[in-house]
């Protein structure tokens, strides 16, 4: 019984040994396959321009009734718009984080009130613009408890909680700068929407307006019925510490079948190129490479 007990003792000791020493093997191989960096890559994603510029879209939860303020319609459409025009796409319904714009040269956000931000959210968006990060606003993004602050980011700024705005409206583009490809296509449209006044400007430096609009007799437009408000304008910036940056800002889009417009969808697909420092017309005139032909049986193709 003591020659059989040593044996098993024996034998434990053993199975413990190789059993270690397997741990130790495999954690070898994973950790030099880790450390190589020879871990399986994703497949690649067919159509998608992987040299493409890279787009962060910021959307958020949807607002108001039907067919207003659809910011997740708008993350599902543009983020598959905007691929087919050879752009990388990535994107959230909450504020980016730093990681997250990595690589990143513009984002898009259409999300209302997105000038609520607390103190991660801003040094993110700040780190973002200081390395020359381009910014796409969309409509309410604008708005927010600070418009001053939102004014230093995007050129203006609209107070929360203030009647700004004109509701469903008439508005009624007068293109500024004809000069602009930005604006191609925008003189004399008019488009049911609204627009927005009661604004808070950047002064140094200012905006460059590109379009404006005579603000429609609704009822919340009050005595600013037939104002000549900007409505659209780019905003070339440096924060302090940082690199050159651009944004720009189209403030329509509470109806959200203004965006299939193709002269809206040009407008944007242009103002992001144009934001993230690529040429103009890249997202615009983006044309994809054929897909691949696929063999028959037999070899032949």
């Amino acid at each position: 019984m003591r020659v059989a007990t040593r044996n098993c003792s024996f034998a434990c000791s053993v199975s413990k040994v190789l059993a270690a020493l397997t741990l130790v093997c495999l954690w070898g191989v994973c950790g030099a396959q880790a450390q190589s960096g020879t871990a399986e890559k994703p497949p690649k994603i067919p159509g998608q321009n992987e040299n493409g510029m890279k787009v962060y879209l910021r959307a958020g939860l949807k607002t108001h009734g039907p067919g207003q303020h659809d910011y997740p319609q708008f993350f599902a459409d543009w983020s598959k718009l905007l691929t087919e025009h050879g752009a990388v796409v990535n994107g959230s319904l909450h504020a980016p984080l730093a990681q997250e714009l990595a690589g990143v040269a513009v984002i898009v956000m259409f999300k209302g009130d997105a000038g609520y931000l607390s103190d991660t959210d801003r040094k993110a968006l700040e780190a973002f613009i200081k390395r020359g990060g381009g910014i796409v606003s969309i409509h309410d993004t604008l708005c927010g408890p600070d418009p001053a602050y939102m004014a230093t980011l995007v050129g203006g700024g609209k107070k929360h909680g203030e009647v700004n705005f004109t509701l469903e409206a008439s508005v009624p583009y007068t293109v500024v700068d004809t000069s602009s490809p930005l604006v191609k296509g925008i003189g004399g449209l008019t488009i049911h929407d609204e627009a927005f006044f009661l604004m808070t400007w950047a002064k140094d430096p200012a905006i460059h307006v590109l379009a404006t609009t005579v603000i429609d007799a609704t009822p919340s437009a009050g005595n600013h019925k037939g104002e000549v408000v900007p409505q659209i304008w780019t905003y070339e910036h440096t924060l302090p510490g940082g690199q050159p940056a651009r944004a720009f800002v189209w403030m329509q889009g509470h109806n959200y079948e203004n965006f299939s417009k193709p002269e809206i969808q040009n407008m944007l697909l242009r103002a992001i190129a144009w934001a993230g420092k690529h040429p103009v017309d890249e997202l615009v005139d983006y044309k994809p490479p054929p897909p691949p032909q696929r063999r028959q049986q037999g070899g032949a193709p």
